[in-house]
Formats: C-alpha cells, structure tokens, sequence
C-alpha cells in the first residue's frame, strides 16, 4: 500500500511540475508584457497604412529573447515575432538579451547585489543549465536561439552583422523579399563578467550592441539607476570595453548609463553612442530619462534617439503620447536623429504590439510631420546610422 501511495505522490509530482513549466513561463510574461491595445485596434487611415507599407522601418530594442518562445512563431502573447514584426512591415530589429534584473527593480535607486529575477525565470524555462549560474552563458543561450531561428528560416529572418549583411537585407526587401534583419544586443555589459577577453566572445556569438549598463551600477561605471544617485562615470575597464567597441564597429548604448559615465563617453574622441530607448525629460519628466542637454549631446555626436512606447518614457499610454514623444525629440535634437526604441517584451505595456505598427505612422501623420520626417524616425535614421558604425564586412 505504502509503495502505492508513494507512486501515486510522485506521479502528482510529475505532472505538478510539467504543468508549473509548461505554463507558469507564459503566465509570467503575459503579466509583465500587457498589449493595451482596444479590441478593434487603433484607426489607421488608408492614406496612413499606404504610408506604412512604403517605409523601411528599423526598432532599437525588443526583449523577446528573454522569453523563450520560438520567434519564428506567432505568439499569443508578448509583443515581437516574426510573423507580426512582417505584419508591421519592419525591416530591422534589435533584438537584446537580458540576463540581470534587481528583484524590487525601479528607476531610482537598486543593488548590484540584490535578487535576481533573472536567474529563477531561467530556471523556470528549463534553460541550458550553464546559464544558471553565468551572466556571460545566459546573453550567449539567447543569442544561440537568434542564430538557430536565423539558420531554420533564412527567407524570413538574417542575422546582421555587417554593413554589407545590412544592405543585403534592405536589397532583398527592394526586391520584394518580407525578411527581417536582426541586429543582436545586450542589456547591458555585466555578460563580459569583468573579463575584457569575452568582448571577443560576444562579438564572435553575433552581438553588435552593447548597452554599457542597465538597472545596476557594474564593472563599466554606474548606472542612472544604480546606488550611487547620480551614477559613477566611466571605470578603467569601461574606458577598455568602450574603445574595444570601438574599433569592432559595435555600437555603444547609453540608453541606462549615468550622468557621469554619459559624460566620459561623450569625450573619447571616436565615440558615437545612442539612447536605444527613452523619452525626453523636457517633455515627460520621468527618472528613466536622462537629462535633455546630454540627451541633445549625444545627437551632437552623430548618435540618435530611440523614443520608447512605454508609458513611463512618453507620460501616456496611446500612439498619441508616443508621437507627441517623438516630435519633443525632433524639437530637441533634430530630426536626423530621432528613431524607434520600442522596448518591446521589456516587462512594459505598450499600446500596440509589432503587428499594428501602423498606428504610429498615423499618429505621426495626425502629429502634422510630413512624409520624409516619418521616414527618417521610422527606420531611416537607424538604418543610416547602422550602414555607418557596423564593421563593413
């Protein structure tokens, strides 16, 4: 009877923990990324989606690696794949890995040495098991599933790492081909570990930009959120992994950098970092964005913009408060260097997902910007900046 119940106890078990990993994953991201999106979609105006269809769209920044679902798929959640960044007819998607995040995150104020929710949803997701315990292993499990989706599907998706992968991608689109370009990122440069040497391991596995920091202050130099309020500046080893980015052709975001490091950045001669994603405190004075006259320093030095389509980077939550966002930018820095930094799947809700892109063109239209300043914040910007600071291949 005993070896009855035993059995009978370890089958609950069993199928307990199948149940817990095969559904608590999607539970989580379905509550960390909401679609506020109405259930007959934002209007878009015929003369709007003709628009859209014409652009060549490029976003800075998509957490969807994090997840662990198969981008090649449409999802029922979240707010990337494949199929509905098709749908928004974009051409070019960052696509960063995360592999840190303090438990109680927030804008203000967090420990490099808190908890990490990072590690349990790995955990959850039945990920490699020598992610576990390895920042550097975790940002190459994620970039490993990009490459497999990559390999599984050339006609639809293709890795960029160079300026001549970048044009092939934008020729094969002339030509009528919907593929997509995915340019691999990092939340931040705590994957290095410390160790100068795994900026060649990480440029090796496909990534071409690296934020330097992201909610925590880290071998790099502080965060803007970080423990010490206004952030250190650049360390000795960030100044390395800085000028090594450099002369790799990789690009530097600064989207979670502080004042300070913001600052040493800025003046090392060959520089030219972005904001991947943000708002513009001027207009929306949040703690996530940095100050307006490093964010118009930046533009100086020939980087752009990425305005966020989160509520608070942009103080609301349609595609209007994402436009009015954009043309603060326009105002600030120029339209030359205003782009898309969607922050998709980050743990954010936002008011449309990949799919339904076209509610921003209308938006920007109802903004009054005219045709070719929708075509630069769209994708045009990004797409000149990139054919500029990749290697060339």
């Amino acid at each position: 009877m005993l070896r009855r119940i035993l059995a009978g106890v370890a089958v609950l078990v069993l199928l307990a923990a199948t149940a817990f990993f095969t559904f608590a994953p999607g539970y989580v991201e379905r509550g960390l990324n909401p679609l506020r999106m109405p259930a007959e979609g934002w209007p878009v105006s015929p003369e709007a989606q003709a628009l859209h269809d014409r652009l060549v769209i490029g976003d800075w920044h998509s957490d969807a690696l994090l997840w662990d679902r198969d981008i090649l798929d449409r999802a029922d959640r979240g707010h990337t794949d494949v199929p509905r960044l098709a749908d928004g007819n974009v051409a070019v998607q960052v696509f960063t890995t995360v592999t840190k995040s303090p438990r109680g995150q927030n804008y203000d104020q967090n420990s490099a040495d808190a908890p990490d929710n990072i590690t349990p949803l790995f955990m959850g997701q039945l990920r490699p098991l020598r992610s576990w315990f390895s920042l550097r292993e975790r940002a190459l499990v994620q970039a490993e599933a990009l490459a497999q989706a990559a390999q599984d599907a050339p006609d639809r998706l293709r890795l960029i790492r160079t300026r001549a992968d970048l044009q092939a991608v934008l020729d094969a689109r002339a030509g009528g081909q919907r593929v997509l370009g995915a340019v691999l990122g990092s939340e931040g440069a705590h994957p290095l570990e410390g160790d100068i040497a795994n900026l060649d391991v990480m440029y090796d596995a496909g990534f071409r930009l690296l934020g330097l920091t992201h909610f925590f202050d880290n071998e790099l130099g502080g965060s803007l959120h970080g423990e010490g309020g206004t952030g250190a500046g650049l360390s000795d080893f960030g100044r390395q992994v800085v000028d090594g980015m450099i002369r790799r052709g990789m690009v530097i975001d600064l989207a979670h950098a502080s004042p300070l490091m913001v600052q040493d950045v800025l003046a090392i001669p060959d520089a030219r970092p972005i904001l991947s994603h943000t708002g513009i405190r001027g207009h929306c004075g949040s703690a996530r964005n940095l100050d307006d006259e490093l964010v118009r320093r930046i533009a100086a030095k020939g980087g752009v913009i990425g305005i966020g389509f989160w509520a608070d980077v942009v103080c609301g939550g349609t595609p209007a408060h994402i436009a009015e966002s954009i043309v603060a930018a326009i105002n600030l820095v120029g339209e030359d260097h205003v782009s898309l930094g969607s922050d998709y799947d980050g743990s954010v809700g936002v008011p449309f997902d990949a799919a339904h892109l076209a509610a921003l063109t209308q938006a920007l239209l109802d903004e009054g910007l005219t045709e070719a300043q929708i075509a630069k914040v769209m994708g045009g910007n990004m797409i000149s900046y990139l054919s500029e600071t990749l290697p060339e291949g």
